[in-house]
């Protein structure tokens, strides 16, 4: 089994981590994408990714400064680094040794700079969603440039899991960079919903929310196969089998 998330906009280094750390897989991949970002001002930016020109700034500072190798003086682990929603309940420096490893080996996040991120991947701070139409060498976005390399590498892994079972957690623009075509395994979706009168309905920032607070629900217990996922009673929700399938799990609070 493995659990998959999207990356955060809000992102903090903090160099006293003491985990042991990794590098991301596809660094050479990034670097060509930050090669290609390079070529942009910052007005550029702010009208590729849409966003003011202070955050084009920022991001425009953050390109100059991306440097290899990854090292502890100059990048910080994923996990840690990442800030958002979903992060908020995972809690990777309260985890015991054991725990760590389960987290390393069942959870990975997706990225439009970095393809696909181990927890404990070293990673320096940028702004690009996969959703980008940042044109490149292989195509006109993001999804064209990674192409099927996410899809393997996740392959790769659901081969050396006990049970082949991609856990979708991530949002739907980063989801779809793991081509479920050419997938050697099942995807299991996840839905969380809030009552709202008479029927229940998805509230962005509770889903995400939630989505950690699995994550967190899974390493604690180790979980190998998806079908204990059911047994998940975080955050006042709790597993509806009149509303989930094989393929999706519907967990509902009121």
């Amino acid at each position: 089994m493995l659990m998959i998330i999207a990356p955060s906009k809000t992102q903090k280094c903090n160099r006293s981590f003491n985990f042991t750390t990794t590098q991301p897989v596809f660094l050479s991949e990034s670097t060509r994408l930050i090669n290609e970002l390079k070529k942009n001002s910052v007005s550029d930016l702010a009208t590729l990714m849409k966003m003011s020109e202070a955050l084009a700034t920022q991001t425009f500072k953050r390109i100059s400064a991306f440097v290899t190798p990854f090292n502890r003086d100059n990048s910080c682990p994923a996990i840690s680094f990442f800030q958002g929603d979903v992060y908020a309940k995972i809690y990777p420096e309260e985890y015991g040794a054991e725990e760590r490893v389960y987290l390393q080996n069942h959870l990975r996040i997706l990225s439009g700079l970095y393809g696909i991120l181990r927890p404990m991947d070293l990673m320096q701070a940028y702004r690009l969603e996969m959703g980008c139409k940042l044109k490149n060498i292989r195509g006109k976005n993001l999804y064209e440039f990674w192409g099927e390399r996410i899809t393997v590498e996740v392959n790769t892994i659901l081969e050396n899991q006990e049970e082949p079972v991609l856990v979708n957690l991530a949002s739907a623009e980063y989801s779809r960079a793991v081509l479920t075509k050419a997938l050697r395994g099942t995807v299991l979706q996840i839905d969380f919903k809030e009552r709202k009168g008479d029927t229940y309905r998805t509230v962005a920032i509770h889903a995400k929310r939630a989505r950690g607070m699995m994550v967190d629900f899974a390493v604690k217990n180790k979980i190998q196969n998806s079908f204990e996922l059911q047994g998940f009673r975080k955050g006042g929700y709790c597993y509806r089998a009149e509303l989930s399938t094989a393929q999706r799990y519907c967990f509902t609070r009121e």
